[in-house]
């Protein structure tokens, strides 16, 4: 499949993605057991180096000297080519300008501050259960995906940002398809339609301020000159497209791996206090980002044994670091119940994922509801028959068709 070096020589092996979109876990498993750090080219050709054990991809999120930002690539997978005004955001920022920016829209993601919000998104998960029990009234499926998972998240970001319910669903589709692209006419146009579309809104916010978040992200950036137009964009738009996307996938994922371990289903059912530490279990088991963000070495540096070149990409593999047999007891088993339920799902460090108190929220209600309002869901088609996105970045639901028996209340 690839093959790893103890010296940067080596060209890069082709990676079988054909199967490894299959199964992933299975993938990482083969590759762990045969050394830690892999060379490996992308479906495009890129080279990449590919770090799979926990103890070197939790150093290596927190590592100085692999960089995000992509002035320091020479060459390999580098992202996605975004304009400036998309570009210039957190994950593509080291420090100083990295804590510049997250200052400013910090205090509206602290634990406190989400906790104001519980009320709102416990309203909006009740509205969409509403919205099943009245889907299952017309037909006796229906797909968890599009119909609960994803627009939840949607709302809420939507609602801290105002935005239009038709628009938000606009912005959803355009991410969707950027980052599972059919074809690069298709990633470029939706690229393009996500540029227009902020650089719209901002101006639109700009004639007529709220209170909302946009509203205060703008007066920053006119009245304190604390950022760029294209820094003001670009935070805009990754909060947008991080608050919707990872949130409703883990939702996808965590609904179906609590669907295939039935034993846990009940203990969940039977003991509602367990869910905040069954979403910890389920960002460790079932988190759909399979991959940190790239990341450049400033300088040649070793990891574990090998040698990567300034420049290069290296892609940590936080998938693999979580199925560990080093750091997790029998790490594919999904337990609730599982005492050590530290992670890197959500990131190390410097860029420690700002939105983690409303992911974990929204989460915690989105199965809490789940839970109680449908106490005998069930799959509507076998697992392996599942359509997953397939990209070696991510490994997420495309739809969840279930059967759900709806609670007379």
């Amino acid at each position: 499949m690839c093959s790893s070096s103890a010296s940067a020589d080596a060209l890069p092996r082709p990676f079988d993605h054909a199967s490894h979109f299959v199964d992933p876990y299975a993938t990482y498993r083969q590759l762990r057991a045969q050394a830690p750090v892999h060379h490996i080219a992308l479906p495009d050709g890129s080279p990449v180096w590919l770090v799979l054990r926990e103890a070197d991809v939790r150093a290596g999120l927190s590592d100085p000297r692999l960089s995000v930002n992509k002035a320091h690539s020479r060459g390999g997978y580098a992202g996605f080519a975004l304009p400036p005004a998309l570009d210039a955001n957190l994950l593509n920022i080291d420090p100083d300008d990295h804590l510049r920016l997250r200052r400013l829209v910090s205090k509206a993601f602290t634990p406190r501050h989400v906790e104001t919000l519980r009320g709102h998104v416990l309203a909006a998960a009740e509205r969409l259960a509403d919205g099943l029990e009245r889907q299952l009234a017309r037909a006796p499926h229906v797909d968890l995906v599009a119909a609960y998972a994803n627009p939840l998240p949607l709302t809420v970001i939507g609602d801290l940002f105002d935005i239009p319910e038709q628009e938000r669903h606009d912005f959803s589709a355009w991410v969707t398809t950027m980052l599972a692209p059919p074809g690069r006419e298709e990633l470029a146009a939706a690229i393009a339609g996500i540029h227009e579309y902020l650089l719209a809104l901002v101006a639109t916010r700009r004639a007529n301020p709220g209170s909302d978040l946009l509203s205060g992200l703008v007066a920053a950036r006119d009245e304190g000159d604390r950022l760029t137009e294209d820094e003001l964009v670009s935070l805009v738009f990754l909060i947008l497209m991080a608050g919707s996307e990872n949130s409703q996938h883990l939702i996808s994922s965590g609904g179906l791996a609590l669907l295939q371990h039935p034993e846990q289903l009940a203990a969940l059912r039977a003991d509602p206090g367990l869910i905040p530490q069954a979403v910890e279990e389920l960002l460790r088991h079932a988190h759909p980002n399979h991959m940190a963000i790239r990341r450049f070495p400033i300088v040649d540096i070793e990891i574990a044994g090998t040698t990567v070149p300034a420049g290069d990409t290296v892609l940590l593999c936080l998938a693999s670091a979580h199925r560990d047999p080093d750091r997790y007891p029998d790490p594919d088993r999904f337990d609730i119940h599982r005492e050590d339920t530290a992670h890197l799902a959500l990131g190390q460090g410097m860029h420690y994922c700002l939105g983690a108190p409303l992911a974990r929220m929204e989460t915690q209600i989105a199965l809490a509801t789940l839970l109680r309002r449908f106490p005998r869901l069930a799959l509507a088609t076998p697992a392996e028959q599942l359509a997953w996105r397939t990209s070696f970045r991510s490994h997420a639901l495309k739809e969840l068709p279930v059967t759900v028996c709806v609670d007379a209340r």
